[in-house]
């Protein structure tokens, strides 16, 4: 047995007007009703109280159920003292009730005070309180020891059932209560988790498209600075002008994406590296991939790309998607040693946050993403479960 048992009170969610049914509450009230109409007929009805034994007998009576009703509220409040208290007060009434021959209050006090002491009360003083009600009504009670032995044991058996099913309600209360607040959480946790995953969305196409369209603005400005001809300066506002309308339909393309609507990541891939002249490879057998895992691929391929034109413009680049068993894999390689133009102010260009937002994005869906020199060159690599 539990620990604290005997002295841990019932669960009040159960206690509560809000745990009962309709019905029941209905049928509650129904009986306690004829309880008390049951009571005052049986009381007054034999012409047994006349002038003022009535009134006294009435007094009584109206002080009894008054008792009643507070010590169900002291009960119901679990408030030990005043709930020991008043059930003293009602056993003390229901012996006065029999020492004044009102014979059928001093057993429904009986009764009841038992049965609402198994329901409300702690174990341990649950059992002394039915237990003397109980005592008391046998050892009053006219009728047959089988007829008290059935009494009592129903009274008791009633009392049982009924703390059960109290039990049963607040539990029941407090789990649905627990899977409510769950509920919310994990709903507050999707909104959390899609505004992230908008904001990143927003984030890497504008990075993307912005810091393209810088590389090629800056690189006009220095033309423009160092006396270079017309002709090429209109190439690099054309090439900025060409990175706004791609970003306009990358926006696009993210939009979708959120709704899960984007072309597969080959097909993106192949685009992309067509606009930029780098090779692209395909190793293992294409299947399509989640959208955060596709979403990925794609994000880290366009940075990786960005920051060669930035870092090493003309230089040679490879892209080769991998598709293995369980992962997927984006290797991105430049050479380096053999680029055509120095980085110089192009580098500078842009927030520095690329790496950091495609790591970042990696570890999000258990993934890793390195980055760093290799073979004379620069290497990125994203590993994603797929």
């Amino acid at each position: 047995m539990a620990e604290g048992y005997w002295t841990r009170w019932p669960s009040r969610e159960g206690l509560q007007y809000e745990a009962e049914s309709r019905p029941r509450r209905i049928l509650t009230g129904l009986s306690r009703i004829v309880v008390l109409v049951s009571v005052c007929w049986g009381t007054f009805s034999g012409g047994r109280y006349t002038g003022w034994a009535a009134v006294v007998a009435a007094a009584g009576l109206g002080a009894a159920v008054a008792l009643a009703a507070g010590y169900l509220r002291a009960s119901w409040r679990q408030r030990a003292v005043r709930a020991y208290a008043l059930a003293g007060g009602v056993f003390a009434a229901a012996w006065l009730a029999d020492w004044g021959h009102a014979y059928l209050l001093a057993d429904v006090l009986w009764y009841g005070l038992a049965v609402t002491s198994l329901i409300r009360l702690p174990a341990g003083p649950a059992l002394l309180v039915a237990g003397g009600a109980l005592g008391s009504y046998a050892a009053v009670s006219w009728a047959s020891a089988l007829s008290i032995t059935a009494t009592v044991g129903g009274l008791l058996l009633l009392g049982y059932l009924l703390r059960m099913d109290v039990e049963a309600r607040g539990t029941a209360r407090r789990l649905l209560a627990q899977e409510r607040a769950a509920r919310a959480a994990e709903a507050e946790s999707a909104a959390l988790a899609e505004r992230a995953r908008i904001a990143r969305e927003i984030h890497d196409v504008l990075a993307h498209s912005l810091s393209a369209q810088l590389v090629h603005l800056e690189a006009a400005r220095l033309m423009l600075d160092s006396g270079t001809d017309r002709e090429r300066i209109r190439e690099r506002v054309v090439a900025a002008r060409r990175m706004a309308q791609d970003g306009l339909a990358e926006t696009r393309q993210a939009l979708s994406a959120l709704r899960g609507e984007f072309t597969p990541v080959g097909e993106y891939l192949v685009e992309l590296t067509g606009r930029e002249r780098a090779a692209f490879g395909v190793v293992g057998t294409p299947r399509p991939l989640a959208a955060e895992a596709g979403l990925a691929v794609r994000r880290t391929a366009q940075e990786a790309l960005t920051n060669v034109r930035k870092h090493a413009p003309g230089a040679r680049c490879a892209v080769e998607l991998r598709y293995l068993a369980d992962e997927v894999e984006l290797v991105v390689r430049d050479q380096r040693a053999a680029r055509a133009e120095a980085p110089g102010a192009l580098a500078a260009s842009g927030g520095g946050y690329g790496l950091l937002g495609m790591r970042e994005r990696a570890e999000l869906l258990g993934g890793t993403l390195l980055a760093g020199p290799h073979e004379g060159g620069w290497r990125v690599l994203l590993r994603v479960p797929a």
